[in-house]
């Protein structure tokens, strides 16, 4: 795969690559597969998080006074209905003072386009960081739809974690959305004809809730 995606980072770790086989392989039940999406959004989230910006304070330690620090910004994790769902405790394991807003999508079966359903996020998202959150990014339409209502609602920070992507819809998100930055735990190679993610994981979304 020689295409270079200049919003998308790659976290390429041993752990990430060995729970990314735990999650491709048909056999892993829903309980393993819920914890394996928890513990790469541990490692997403550290990774995304690394250019957030800081303000200084000061701290009483039992000894002595000093300088310490907190996010200068508060965070808002947005999983997209409702795969997202799974990545969101990894997250806030991470980030616990985050806020967590939904966004409800469905994909059109015979469309592929997305359709909404649900939104709801707190206010004045200006004055946010926002970490929109959905384990596959496939054709990138629901994900950039997410991002538009996002924006549509004052959002100016926005980044984008999944766990596998897929280079048509790392090229739509850089398309529609060039200032947004992408963070995945694996590139996959294309889609078949329904859509899905090849090699991928099957429907996130399915496997994490045990409806398969």
């Amino acid at each position: 795969m020689n295409e270079t995606f200049n919003n998308f980072q790659l976290i390429d770790h041993p752990l990430v690559k060995k729970d990314i086989t735990v999650l491709r392989d048909k056999n892993t039940n829903c309980e393993m597969f819920r914890a394996a999406v928890s513990r790469l959004s541990n490692i997403i989230a550290v990774n995304l998080s690394t250019n957030f910006k800081l303000s200084e304070i000061d701290v009483e330690t039992p000894l002595e006074k000093t300088g310490g620090h907190e996010l200068a910004q508060e965070i808002v994790v947005v999983p997209v209905l409702r795969a997202g769902l799974g990545m969101v405790t990894g997250f806030l394991q991470i980030m616990p003072d985050a806020k967590v807003g939904h966004i409800g999508l469905e994909r059109d079966e015979k469309t592929l386009h997305p359709v909404e359903y649900y939104f709801k996020t707190p206010d004045n998202l200006v004055d946010h960081e926002i970490v929109l959150v959905d384990p596959m990014l496939a054709t990138g339409g629901s994900a950039s739809a997410a991002i538009t209502f996002l924006k549509n609602h004052g959002a100016k920070n926005v980044i984008f974690a999944c766990i596998v992507a897929a280079p048509i819809g790392i090229n739509r998100l850089m398309k529609d959305h060039p200032d947004v930055k992408i963070f995945g735990a694996a590139l996959d190679r294309e889609l078949n004809d329904k859509g899905y993610i090849l090699p991928g994981l099957g429907d996130a979304g399915d496997r994490t809730f045990g409806t398969l």
